[in-house]
């Protein structure tokens, strides 16, 4: 079983909300998921992610969707910046 952490679309049309979740890699984008990791809202820019469970999946070889990896960076460093000042 292939395993992959990718969004999941939830909300209203055109009003986007968004799951972080683990799911088979052939399960369909909104259907079954092993484990429900984070959201992210793109009107508000808002972003949670439980990083302790994204780091265990990624041990055990889930790969991440392109999307995801790149929300991932944008908002790896925002809490490190936040905490400097």
């Amino acid at each position: 079983m292939a395993v992959h952490i990718r969004l999941a679309r939830h909300g209203a049309k055109k009003t986007p909300f968004y799951r972080i979740v683990v799911t088979d890699q052939r399960s369909p984008r909104d259907g079954r998921f092993i484990e429900r990791l984070g959201t992210f809202n793109p009107a508000s820019d808002a972003f949670a992610c439980d990083r302790e469970r994204l780091e265990y999946w990624r041990s055990k070889g889930a790969q991440p969707s392109a999307t995801l990896e790149s929300l991932l960076k944008k908002h790896r460093a925002e809490p490190e910046a936040a905490a400097a000042s």
